[in-house]
């Protein structure tokens, strides 16, 4: 048959199919838009929803299964849909669950992105959004409505790190008919157990420790139960939200070392801030694991460990222009969003003026990420960066 084909021909139809049994420890990577089927039959009646056939690329490939299979095992659920960002997967969580005439809570220290995002829903969609005190616990019971229907969570919460009672607010919110959504990023699902707290849908950005080497983006929507996570896939797949395999297989090479990383990360991170905590520059450390933090005894409940992100509150007498002269002074500490590769980062912090500080102070806010250096030598260079204060 060959013979009688133009070598143009031969060039995009190879018979060749490579022998089975050999095996490896990466996985392989399936890039694919297109899926080829056997029979018009099988096209026709393939199920796109599952995740034990193929039918295009947008909706997976053995690389994308196998690391939406991983990040759900992680993270104690049961199915996992792939999103190109952290941002992504939030949205696919609202568009999944939120309609015009809907109320959904948010608590005022959330991820801004997220933040921001809710504040188009209410703008342009018709949903009802108000931002709720992270620490409110049970007592967010008062502020449910009929019409509520998911609950947002972040524990702890972002930049300023509080550390919500999540049982509490999902017992409320699940008597009220609402679903609660935990952006459990932070703990990378390794020390938080969200399921077995009260989420019934986990949001990661995997593009943090799972991607690892600070070179990609991509989000993760995880939960237990086959209904939610069927309403996910749905608006998974109108919302065009596909990962290509390249980047899958990035996040699946680096999650074997992942627990290592986080650990090692965390510990590093508790030498940096017990260090800051003596100093005279430094007016509080807002770190779970401290005791002067929100929800530090929900913390000791709940987590069995932590991660590298922390931050800051300078001394009051000290000024942004000032602090902006020491991040600009540190070597190691690179400026730049995002975390949870291999290079330690800072960031400086303000409150918007449409979110409410519910810490009331006027200290200058710096969140640090301790990545994998040696610690002493971070410590130093924040020593020699925070000679230019004064």
């Amino acid at each position: 048959m060959k013979k009688s084909l133009s070598k143009e021909t031969l060039i995009n139809h190879c018979e060749y199919v490579a022998p089975e049994g050999f095996a490896a420890f990466p996985e392989p990577v399936y890039r694919a838009s297109t899926v080829i089927f056997d029979s018009v039959e099988a096209l026709r009646s393939r199920e796109w929803i599952g995740r034990d056939s193929y039918t295009y690329g947008l909706h997976g490939t053995p690389t994308t299964f196998t690391l939406e299979a991983q990040l759900a095992e992680i993270e104690g659920g049961k199915h996992a849909v792939l999103a190109p960002s952290g941002l992504a997967a939030i949205s696919i969580v609202d568009f999944a669950f939120l309609k015009s005439g809907d109320d959904v809570l948010i608590p005022e220290n959330i991820y801004n992105p997220n933040r921001e995002l809710g504040n188009w829903l209410s703008r342009d969609f018709g949903v009802s959004v108000r931002y709720y005190d992270p620490m409110i616990g049970a007592g967010i019971a008062e502020l449910l409505k009929d019409n509520t229907r998911l609950v947002w969570t972040e524990t702890p919460g972002s930049v300023t790190m509080e550390v919500p009672d999540i049982p509490a607010i999902s017992q409320a919110a699940h008597a009220r008919g609402a679903l609660v959504v935990l952006d459990n990023t932070w703990s990378a699902g390794l020390v938080f157990d969200a399921f077995g707290h009260g989420a019934d849908v986990v949001v990661q950005a995997a593009t943090k420790y799972q991607g690892g080497a600070s070179d990609l983006l991509m989000g993760a929507v995880i939960t237990r139960d086959d209904e939610l996570f069927r309403k996910i896939s749905m608006a998974h797949m109108r919302l065009g939200m596909g990962v290509g395999a390249d980047d899958a297989y990035l996040v699946l090479r680096s999650l074997s070392s992942m627990k290592v990383r986080f650990a090692k990360s965390g510990e590093s991170a508790m030498t940096v801030a017990n260090w800051l905590k003596k100093r005279p520059e430094i007016s509080k450390i807002l770190h779970p694991a401290f005791d002067d933090c929100p929800g530090h005894d929900v913390y000791r409940r709940d987590f069995t460990g932590s991660g590298g992100l922390f931050s800051v509150l300078f001394d009051e007498r000290y000024t942004e222009a000032q602090t902006d002269r020491f991040l600009e002074a540190l070597k190691l500490f690179k400026l730049g969003f995002s975390w949870g590769g291999t290079h330690s980062l800072s960031v400086p912090y303000r409150i918007r003026p449409d979110r409410c500080d519910w810490t009331r102070r006027g200290n200058q806010l710096i969140r640090f990420y301790v990545g994998l250096e040696d610690p002493q030598d971070l410590i130093a260079d924040l020593e020699q960066a925070m000679r230019v204060l004064d």
